[in-house]
């Protein structure tokens, strides 16, 4: 259990400093467009800030997603 919580936390904490570092990067960008969601479209976002968020995403659910993974094959 320890373990589960430990990995979870590291994986949230760095997840979040990228963010953090695409935040502060992102500052001087000029180069927006808008995500077209099938219902409605978003404001105009960077494009840096864009692509940022969807590797630190997929980053995010790959970890959790490998946690599940790990903790079926202990139990087993």
């Amino acid at each position: 259990m320890f373990f589960l919580l430990k990995k979870v936390l590291l994986n949230t904490s760095i997840n979040l400093f990228f963010f953090f570092l695409l935040l502060i990067g992102i500052q001087n960008s000029s180069n927006k467009s808008k995500v077209d969601l099938m219902i409605d479209k978003t404001v105009e976002l960077p494009i840096g800030f864009i692509i940022g968020t969807s590797f630190i995403s997929g980053s995010l659910i790959g970890g959790f997603i490998s946690l599940i993974f790990v903790n079926q094959n202990k139990s087993s």
